[in-house]
């Protein structure tokens, strides 16, 4: 059976978006954590391949428009998160960890159930405490290098006033041309087209299940895969949700050893190929996810060409790049946090926790922000019951 014409363009624009708005990120969290060039580039190749995969897998079997993507939000947080003692090995640890715990979510109703009813104005507090002090970086850039971060901001706001789903895209652009006039459009690139992959051998440690594995989970689930399924619902679709966890989990664990973080539903993407502009009849929208899987799939082969180039931009020019992709993620995360009037309190201190890059006791500040945040919202919910 053929896919329709207008899905297949509509698969298309969502590949593109999903890929070229966020794969700054993914690189920039990795190389946080320690990943070299290569091994950034085969975590982006798996990421991709691992999304477009599932996604073309959970769309066939479920004739439903199911999109999958890597978590932009997780790759963010490994963007802030110190360097473990075992440097990429152990972060691939923490990655396969996150996998698991997803895993046995679509498997262990209680652990999905848990993890569900986390206050979700904490959730969203700690996200946008995670993604505040990268979404600083565009800003910072244009006082320390004006010609380089100027027309990758021009150009991304200036875009978005057209679109906002080009904005990022756009900045792309801009960016690969402030790249090539700083280096004489003379980017070393690797000898084969395609990505080699690289195996790594994980490296156990409690910080790196504390600091790497466990945030990683908690935020991909509140913040992708429960808002990613809200989106199908909202759609008129009704997937079960636990053989989606489990899926996602399982693609992330098989994925893990080759440097890539975590695969999630996806939630924007997911209403792109759920909308009628998808196509007129809801039961052929799956076509969507289904053509974008393969799509993302094709670039992802291309990763070590895309990683050649990152590595070859001046310095700040990926940081602007990923930070202007988390505006907007920054901008919903702060607002669902802040907006409960009864949860502002505890979902501030959430905030301002992670925001401040404390480590205490070996616990990173995404987890204090949801420690401390979770003991006001306690204090205070019992309060208001008696």
């Amino acid at each position: 059976m053929r896919p329709p014409i207008q899905t297949v363009s509509t698969g298309c624009v969502v590949a593109i978006v999903g890929f070229f708005s966020s794969f700054p990120i993914v690189l920039k969290g990795l190389d946080a954590v320690g990943a070299t060039p290569g091994q950034a580039a085969s975590g982006l190749m798996f990421a991709a391949l691992a999304m477009g995969v599932t996604g073309m897998v959970l769309a066939l079997w479920t004739r439903q428009p199911i999109s999958v993507a890597w978590s932009t939000p997780g790759v963010a947080l490994l963007a802030i998160t110190p360097l473990a003692g075992a440097g990429f090995s152990e972060a691939v640890f923490g990655f396969i960890v996150a996998g698991l715990l997803t895993l046995f979510a679509g498997l262990w109703r209680p652990l999905a159930h848990l993890v569900t009813n986390i206050p979700p104005a904490l959730a969203q507090a700690m996200l946008a405490g995670v993604l505040v002090s990268l979404c600083i970086v565009p800003f910072q850039a244009l006082a320390e290098t004006p010609w380089t971060a100027g027309p990758i901001v021009a150009t991304w706001f200036a875009a978005g006033l057209v679109n906002r789903l080009i904005a990022v895209p756009a900045a792309v652009i801009a960016a690969l041309l402030v790249v090539g006039v700083a280096t004489g459009f003379e980017i070393p690139l690797p000898d084969g087209a395609f990505t080699a992959p690289v195996l790594m051998r994980p490296e156990p440690s409690l910080a790196a299940i504390v600091n790497i594995g466990l945030p990683l989970f908690l935020v991909t689930m509140a913040t992708q895969n429960v808002p990613g399924i809200a989106v199908l619902r909202s759609y008129g679709y009704t997937p079960a949700p636990r053989p989606l966890l489990a899926a996602v989990g399982g693609a992330s664990v098989l994925t893990a050893p080759f440097g890539a973080p975590a695969t999630c539903l996806a939630a924007i993407t997911a209403a792109m190929c759920a909308n009628p502009d998808s196509h007129p009849d809801p039961a052929k929208r799956y076509w969507s996810a289904v053509v974008a899987g393969a799509v993302y799939c094709l670039f992802g082969l291309f990763a070590a060409m895309i990683t050649a180039v990152a590595s070859a931009a001046p310095p700040l020019v990926l940081g602007t790049l990923a930070g202007v992709a988390l505006i907007g993620v920054f901008m919903n995360s702060a607002n669902a946090a802040l907006s409960d009037d009864a949860n502002r309190e505890a979902a501030a201190i959430t905030f301002l926790t992670t925001a401040s890059g404390m480590a205490l006791l070996g616990l990173s500040a995404a987890v204090w922000g949801l420690v401390l945040g979770g003991a006001v919202y306690a204090i205070k919910s019992r309060m208001r019951r008696s």
